[in-house]
């Protein structure tokens, strides 16, 4: 069974930083994708960004240029840095691993951490 487990989330000024950890752990394939979506009150989960086994990344528009994915594949963890943070980022912020082997896919989910911006 695979486990991922957040941390890192908080209360943050407008402008401010906050950097997520989502560490996974038990049987993870090595070629997966890691991503982080956001879920904010009344809105459907987005996804946020993406960064493959080799280290391809790819970002929503909303935070291109503010927001950064990055992972340590030797301690399966995947990080997302957030800079220049607005009030419409605030939301449960989730990392999920996934991968594809033979005809069967696989996405495990964390069970988020709360992203409140706010003065």
């Amino acid at each position: 069974q695979v486990q991922l487990v957040e941390s890192g989330g908080g209360l943050v000024q407008p402008g401010g930083s906050l950097r997520l950890s989502c560490v996974a752990s038990g049987s993870i394939f090595s070629g997966n994708v890691m991503e982080w979506y956001r879920q904010a009150p009344g809105k459907q989960r987005e996804l946020v960004a993406t960064i493959s086994s080799g280290g391809t990344t790819n970002y929503a528009d909303s935070v291109k240029g503010r927001f950064t994915i990055s992972r340590d594949n030797a301690k399966n963890t995947v990080y997302l840095q957030m800079n220049s943070l607005k009030s419409e980022d605030t939301a449960v912020y989730y990392c999920k691993v996934g991968w594809v082997r033979g005809r069967n896919r696989y996405d495990y989910w964390g069970q988020g951490t709360q992203v409140t911006v706010s003065s």
